[in-house]
């Protein structure tokens, strides 16, 4: 019996997110402040994320460096993926076995954002809150 995690990485999981025209890469962030962000894939390959600004923000968030991280797009080149936009929620962390979409929550405002930063309107920073993607934004679940 195939896990799923096995089945992520495998041809066949690729060749379906294809189908769909969506394809994913997974693995650890590498957030070296001199290089661009990248996966670090299971084989050792650095594959390089190319974003928007509000994506490459969440991409260098220290709170996610050492999580498992999901970020669906397309290949430009075995070494080069390019994640969609902020607002197609293109950005997973998996942990036990459950992809979590990664938003932001002031706790002061109730605000959802997609980004790190301050909440926009008491200026405070905002959390890391990894939501089940199934949720609506302001199901506070």
């Amino acid at each position: 019996m195939i896990s799923r995690r096995q089945w992520l990485l495998s041809p066949a999981a690729v060749l379906a997110l294809r189908a769909e025209g969506k394809q994913s890469v997974r693995g650890r962030l590498r957030q070296a402040p001199a290089l661009p962000p990248a996966i670090l894939v299971r084989d050792g390959r650095a594959v390089e994320l190319q974003a928007d600004a509000p994506s490459t923000a969440v991409l260098r968030d220290p709170r996610l460096k050492d999580e498992d991280f999901e970020a669906v797009g397309r290949y430009r080149s075995p070494s080069l993926f390019v994640v969609d936009p902020i607002h197609e929620r293109a950005l997973f962390v998996w942990r036990g076995g459950k992809r979590l979409v990664v938003t932001y929550w002031c706790d002061v405002c109730s605000i959802r954002a997609w980004s790190p930063g301050k909440c926009q309107c008491c200026q405070e920073e905002m959390r890391v809150d990894l939501r089940d993607p199934s949720l609506g934004e302001m199901e506070l679940r």
